[in-house]
C-alpha cells in the first residue's frame, strides 16, 4: 500500500469519525449519515489496498521476487 494511499484511507476514517460524532452530539442526523459514509469510504480504500497487497506478494513468491519490502 502506498503512503498516500494510506494517508488518504486514514483521513477519510478519521474525518468520517469526527463528523459521525458532530453529528451525534449536535442531533443533525445528515452530518452524522455523512461522517459513517465517509468513514466507510476509509475503511473500503483500506480494503481494496489490502487486496493489492496481498495479490502482489503472492505473485512475488510464485515468481521468487521476495526482496520487495
Amino acid at each position: 500500500m502506498g503512503l498516500d494511499d494510506k494517508f488518504d484511507a486514514k483521513s477519510d476514517k478519521a474525518s468520517g469519525s469526527a463528523k459521525e460524532g458532530v453529528g451525534k452530539l449536535t442531533g443533525d442526523k445528515e452530518t452524522e449519515r455523512e461522517g459513517q459514509g465517509q468513514n466507510l469510504k476509509g475503511k473500503l480504500k483500506d480494503a481494496g489496498e489490502n487486496v493489492k497487497d496481498a495479490a502482489s506478494k503472492a505473485k512475488d513468491s510464485v515468481t521468487g521476487d521476495n526482496n520487495r519490502t
